[in-house]
């Protein structure tokens, strides 16, 4: 049995004329013999009016009850669309998250992927040439809805490649595949031919929205080529693979940056074992990520200790640290909304170097000052003012040669 995955996001859904060039493409997929597993999101802007909805009855929405209320966007694409397909004289079926089932964590709003019973959707394929199913969703083991984040429904369409060993999985989105940067903030953004699961983790999680970060996790961990590509048009799009030795050559691949920063300060807390656990401790134990984290000098047996968060964690997280800071002795806590990080990534970093000192160059140029730095083997990201961003974007990517030439495959 010859399977193909296909994810599609919201703004490919909105609406009969968009479903329609949907199911164009998976009934090509059908003729070429496959049985299609199309994972489908919530039609654009369905998932920001229910949350608006719930705000409206409450200021604080209770998380297990937000999951079953939101997740009822993508169970009126999938259902919508199967009566398509059918109507089409496509054997197809809708499935809901529970229904695979998609086993997850009890962590609402945010819940990993646990397991998927692959063996009963081959069996249901056997007989269906179209299993529908919908993403961002899944089940606990007490039988309550969960969720799995924003862009969590390329997560599950990479999952299901993963537990079903399918032979082609297809993320179609409204842009072409992914870009050096995004081409909305730079115009000679460049299209990517290929690019490694590392990079595009590296990506991800420095703010690119192209792909969720856990659906690349599961591409890189089952090995699952992964295609990203647009709805709209028949670009081959960008090829989300392992990395090879042509990769190496191109010392940077791409200029990704995130607005959605928030930069905490616990101030004068005494340098000492265990300070450190007693902060993170406390903010993990709610689940919250932190990301860039720098502790200062220290003076007089004190220091500083900053981090970044989301901005729709900082008031649990501020909540959070007013107990800790009694707990631990520090001064206080300060916080600052208006930064944002930009990282320069790419395979070849790990062979070139010099790749800080032009980007700290470029950014000095435009007068760009840094508040922090945080690296990996691949990536350098800074923390700085959120009103440069797009400025510092644009300067690094002409720093790095990005806009000089198109970027063929990696």
């Amino acid at each position: 049995m010859k399977i193909m995955v296909q994810k599609y996001g919201g703004t490919s859904v909105a609406g009969l004329e968009r479903m329609k060039k949907v199911l164009s493409r998976v009934s090509k997929g059908v003729e070429e013999g496959f049985k299609v597993v199309v994972v489908l999101s919530a039609m654009s802007g369905e998932t920001n009016k229910l949350i608006g909805l719930a705000k409206e009855f409450s200021s604080e929405p209770d998380s297990e009850e937000m999951d079953a209320l939101v997740a009822t966007g993508e169970n009126v694409s999938v259902a919508l669309f199967s009566i398509l397909a059918k109507d089409n004289g496509i054997k197809a079926k809708s499935l809901q998250g529970w229904q695979v089932p998609i086993l997850t964590t009890d962590a609402y709003k945010k819940a990993r992927i646990v397991s998927i019973d692959a063996q009963k959707m081959r069996a249901m394929l056997e007989d269906i040439d179209v299993l529908v199913v919908a993403g961002f969703q899944g089940v606990d083991c007490h039988g309550r809805v969960t969720t799995l984040g924003r862009g969590g429904s390329d997560t599950t369409g990479v999952a299901l490649a993963a537990a079903l060993k399918a032979d082609v999985c297809e993320i179609y989105t409204d842009v072409d595949g992914v870009f050096t940067t995004d081409p909305r903030v730079c115009s000679a953004a460049r299209k990517l031919d290929v690019v490694s699961y590392d990079e595009m983790l590296e990506l991800a999680s420095s703010g690119s929205k192209v792909l969720q970060i856990r659906s690349v996790e599961f591409a890189k961990k089952y090995n699952v080529p992964v295609r990203v590509r647009s709805t709209f048009t028949d670009d081959p799009g960008t090829l989300v693979t392992q990395e090879d030795a042509m990769m190496e050559d191109l010392v940077i691949s791409g200029i990704a940056f995130d607005r959605d920063q928030c930069r905490i300060t616990v101030a004068k807390v005494k340098d000492k074992p265990g300070v450190a656990a007693a902060i993170f401790g406390a903010i993990a134990k709610q689940r919250i990520l932190v990301d860039m984290i720098i502790q200062n000098t220290s003076s007089d047996g004190y220091t500083d200790m900053t981090f970044t968060i989301s901005r729709a964690d900082l008031d649990q997280t501020m909540a959070i640290l007013e107990g800790v800071c009694k707990e631990i002795g520090a001064e206080g806590v300060q916080h600052d909304l208006n930064v944002a990080k930009v990282s320069v990534v790419g395979v070849g970093m790990r062979n070139h170097s010099g790749v800080a000192s032009t980007m700290f160059q470029a950014l000095q140029e435009e007068n760009i000052n840094i508040k922090l730095i945080a690296t990996s083997e691949i990536k350098i990201t800074c923390l700085i003012d959120e009103k440069y961003i797009e400025l510092a974007v644009r300067a690094l990517h002409t720093a790095f040669g990005l806009d000089k030439k198109a970027v063929q495959a990696c």
